[in-house]
């Protein structure tokens, strides 16, 4: 379990044990602390409006991060991600709906982490080593599940 990690999830089908596992091993491997993280899955409808409030554009999107300090060391701040988003992405992409989720707290780390995706040449670095991050943990965590 990783100390101030919330993960907060109405839907039964998000494996929290299993985020909380993903997150030790990115803090290990991502050389970070985490001071304060929340991690909440929401509605494709709630996602659109955070989107239309806080970044003024009206669109739903599969996930938002809010780093609260600037700190790229000690995290504190917040992923959102939107189960709906998820499920298309998973369908879209081919990929089982837990591996996308995987996927999409990676990018909400590497987001608070400083990498960014608003040009060609960061989206490709980050998409990399997201990929990268996904290949190398998703074995690990659903071979050796952890309890509930």
């Amino acid at each position: 379990m990783v100390k101030n990690l919330l993960i907060y999830s109405k839907n039964k089908s998000i494996k929290k044990s299993i985020l909380h596992k993903l997150i030790f091993l990115l803090k290990n491997s991502l050389n970070f602390n985490i001071y304060s993280l929340n991690i909440n899955f929401v509605s494709s409808k709630s996602i659109r409006e955070i989107n239309r409030k806080y970044l003024k554009h009206d669109f739903s999107t599969d996930i938002i991060t809010f780093n609260y300090t600037g700190s790229h060391k000690l995290l504190n701040g917040e992923i959102l991600i939107s189960i709906d988003d998820a499920e298309t992405n998973s369908e879209k992409y081919g990929v089982t709906f837990d591996e996308e989720i995987l996927r999409l707290v990676i990018h909400g780390i590497l987001h608070l982490l400083g990498y960014n995706d608003i040009n060609s040449n960061e989206k490709l670095e980050m998409s990399r080593l997201e990929d990268k991050l996904l290949t190398k943990y998703k074995n690990v965590l659903f071979k050796n599940p952890v309890k509930k």
